[in-house]
């Protein structure tokens, strides 16, 4: 899924079952921050405060830099193609393992509502924890949309015969033209050019909320070539993720109801289904979903938490920012602001380590081992047994 569904569509369904519009806002911008957060090491300045450093080191073991802190990664970037990466970032958090089948990678492969995601699930709306919440759903909805792909260099990922039924309304234009052009050229050289990585061989296609498409992919245990064909529509897909997703959100609030907003008058249910699957470009997908909320009474016109903007928790928790660094995977000497421990970005930090010992204790609980740094794989197994 995209910025459209992650942050806008996820807004609007927490603001339509009566959650208050801060916390809407925290557990949408979590979201889509799991995509943006390419930062994975921040060395930090010397003379930051001490008091901040100490308590930095109670929460990280380290006073001098915060590591594994990115939950995305750039997949044309050779050096990301690592095993930590893979199931730091883009297993953990956008194709969590269904742990079905007797191969490790056949239980890598993702599965709709996967017993991980699951556990990690409840234990978010346990909490009165925006933020957890809001990280736990991307990784929730994309189990629906990634389903049938693995979070690493795998073959289950090795798949043929691509084809869609509907266009793409992101092809239009010149620089669709460019992106389609160069879709063909790596679909006709992907045996070799792109790598089995992701939901790489199928491009966008899973993240596209109104399209009907298909692939072919090898069924067999061993990978002897069996070849299944299996059609998706992802209008289907979307809305059984956000109607599940809305159950999610009304239990939330029924735990928390410190975020209840009784102004919120009940919305109409049938246009949010049909902006969540509008065929139209991804940022005129996005004006309707303002255009909606708008419409609604969710947020007024000039409001500003209306918007996304991918620094924001950024700019709050680093002083002297500059987006270019923040581009990189390493920021070195890194000056942090009096309220950093206070601040979302460092919340959503930690909040990410949450998630990722919880997602490897899960992994285990269900049959999975996933040689980690977050739990002693071996302790764990001494321990059930």
């Amino acid at each position: 899924m995209k910025k459209d569904t992650h942050f806008y569509a996820l807004l609007a369904m927490a603001r339509s079952v009566g959650i208050e519009k801060e916390a809407s806002h925290k557990i949408a911008y979590a979201s889509q921050f799991v995509d943006d957060a390419r930062v994975n090491k921040i060395t930090l300045a010397d003379d930051n405060p001490k008091a901040i450093l100490s308590e930095i080191k109670k929460d990280c073991g380290d006073s001098e830099k915060i590591i594994n802190a990115a939950t995305c990664h750039n997949y044309f970037i050779v050096n990301t193609f690592n095993y930590g990466a893979m199931i730091n970032n883009t297993t953990a958090f956008h194709f969590v393992p269904g742990c079905d089948g007797e191969s490790f990678v056949k239980k890598m492969r993702c599965k709709k509502e996967s017993p991980i995601i699951m556990d990690i699930l409840k234990a978010a709306l346990k909490k009165d924890d925006p933020i957890k919440l809001g990280i736990t759903l991307h990784a929730y909805a994309d189990t629906f949309s990634h389903q049938g792909f693995s979070g690493i260099l795998s073959k289950v990922n090795d798949v043929e015969e691509i084809a869609t039924s509907n266009k793409i309304e992101e092809d239009v234009g010149l620089k669709g033209f460019a992106n389609k052009l160069f879709n063909q050229v790596k679909y006709e050289t992907k045996d070799t050019y792109l790598p089995a990585y992701g939901h790489g061989q199928v491009f966008t296609y899973p993240d596209i909320p109104y399209l009907d498409w298909k692939y072919c992919f090898d069924s067999s245990n061993d990978f002897s070539e069996e070849y299944k064909t299996t059609r998706i529509s992802n209008k289907e897909r979307f809305t059984d993720a956000f109607k599940e997703i809305k159950k999610h959100l009304q239990t939330f609030l029924e735990n928390n109801s410190q975020y209840r907003d009784d102004s919120v008058a009940e919305v109409n249910e049938n246009k949010f289904f049909s902006t969540l699957v509008l065929k139209e470009k991804e940022e005129d997908r996005i004006q309707s979903w303002k255009e909606f909320m708008i419409d609604e009474e969710l947020f007024d016109e000039d409001d500003e938490l209306l918007n996304y903007d991918e620094n924001m928790w950024l700019k709050e928790a680093f002083q002297f920012f500059i987006t270019e660094d923040f581009n990189d995977r390493i920021v070195k000497e890194v000056y942090l602001e009096e309220d950093f421990l206070n601040s979302n970005w460092y919340k959503y930090y930690k909040e990410t380590q949450w998630y990722k010992e919880l997602f490897f204790e899960s992994a285990l609980e269900n049959g999975l081992i996933i040689p980690n740094e977050y739990i002693n794989v071996a302790d764990f197994i001494r321990e059930e047994g």
